[in-house]
């Protein structure tokens, strides 16, 4: 007979005791310095194609190579790293973001360049996929998802401020500095990391046959899947939101450069709003968010095309767009904790591999469907796709009900 390790207890704080506001933002600022360095390459690539030699193409397959890497990690850092305190490994993840930014801040050529990458996905899942187990340490089951806030904050920081500073710093330091400076900052999150969070033993049930358990349980596997969808419809729109906006007639006329730089911007300002709204009422709501948001993404996305006509219309959309989906991880990590307690490893790496294969499978397809179809096509793709995921969340929610 196989005896299973015992779940570790995490003896959270009472609902009453003060949170540890020091661990939870530099959680949150782990999280800005990790997504800030992946997404760099899309403000920094003809630079850096310019200066190793290659074409801007080329350079791009930076990002794939993250989304790679963090694909293969995010489902199995726990098995192989089972017993490993987690703060430890949020530790080392700081620190393979340190190598991963000095790598690329040096690199002559593109192999080394997308080793360097591959291990800055690797540090990213281990860092999102033991996230809410850390989290639930820091504040306890009762307000897992106000803690988890504070790193999805971080990640919707750096979509409004992150890239757009890092480029801006480019122009003074080139852009082997600005990853420089990444290295930099993720030394100095290391120590922070290791001084501030609590100690937080592995759950001690780290196995293959765990995950696929996991995936199993009622209402898990379907929801799982269903945040695949929401991610692929996101990004089947989103990859090509320029292209959307390109449509949008400004009294009659094309919008200028200046108003396109705007309504971007909005997406974020709109994403970290939302984050923080939606994080104070997420663990009392976190059941009809993980349907109501995929479904208010979905609208988003069809005016978005509707609505080319008016671009205040096409603003107010940008700030609701980036609101829910901004919130997204902030929800289904809640979602994964409050129905997982005991297996909120094995659940946060579902997720996070559910993003990693959502945004893989976007960037595959996308093109080829914008491409042969167009641009309403692929926008009206996403809407369904997007549906579809929120359908998959209220049936999960049902399965659950009759199973409790």
């Amino acid at each position: 007979m196989t005896v299973t390790a015992p779940v570790p207890t995490l003896s959270p704080p009472t609902s009453h005791a003060r949170l540890r506001y020091g661990a939870l933002l530099t959680m949150m600022a782990t999280s800005f310095v990790l997504v800030t360095s992946e997404f760099l390459p899309g403000g920094l690539l003809p630079d850096i194609a310019a200066s190793i030699g290659v074409t801007p193409g080329q350079a791009g397959q930076m990002v794939t190579a993250t989304a790679f890497a963090g694909l293969l990690v995010a489902p199995t850092i726990g098995l192989l790293l089972p017993r490993l305190d987690r703060r430890s490994l949020l530790v080392w993840a700081a620190i393979g973001a340190v190598i991963s930014n000095a790598i690329v801040a040096i690199a002559p050529s593109l192999p080394l360049l997308l080793l360097g990458r591959l291990l800055l996905g690797a540090a990213i899942s281990a860092f999102w996929a033991m996230s809410v187990t850390v989290a639930a340490r820091i504040a306890g089951p009762e307000r897992l998802g106000r803690a988890v806030m504070f790193t999805t904050a971080g990640m919707s920081l750096a979509t409004v401020a992150g890239v757009p500073v890092g480029v801006l710093l480019s122009q003074v330091v080139g852009w082997r500095g600005v990853f420089g400076f990444g290295a930099a900052a993720a030394v100095l999150l290391a120590v922070a990391l290791r001084w501030l969070l609590p100690s937080v033993p592995a759950e001690g049930s780290a196995r293959l046959g765990t995950l696929i358990d996991t995936f199993r349980r009622p209402g898990i596997g379907i929801g799982v899947v269903g945040n695949i969808l929401v991610v692929l419809g996101h990004f089947l729109a989103y990859t090509y939101v320029r292209l959307a906006l390109e449509r949008v007639q400004d009294g009659g006329a094309p919008l200028s450069e200046q108003t396109v730089i705007v309504l971007l911007a909005l997406f974020g300002v709109g994403g970290l709003v939302g984050n923080i709204a939606l994080g104070l009422i997420v663990d009392r709501t976190y059941r009809v968010l993980s349907v109501v948001t995929p479904l208010a993404i979905a609208a988003a996305v069809a005016l978005m095309v509707a609505a080319s006509g008016s671009v205040w219309a096409i603003g107010v959309i940008a700030i609701l767009w980036g609101a829910f989906f901004a919130s997204w991880g902030l929800i289904v990590n809640t979602w994964i904790g409050h129905r997982m307690p005991d297996r909120m490893e094995a659940g946060g790496g579902l997720v996070v591999t559910g993003f990693q294969t959502a945004i893989m499978i976007a960037a595959g397809a996308g093109g080829a469907l914008l491409d042969g179809l167009g641009i309403e096509t692929v926008y009206a793709i996403g809407a369904v796709v997007l549906v579809a995921g929120a359908v998959l969340f209220g049936l999960s929610g049902r399965i659950s009900a009759r199973a409790e």
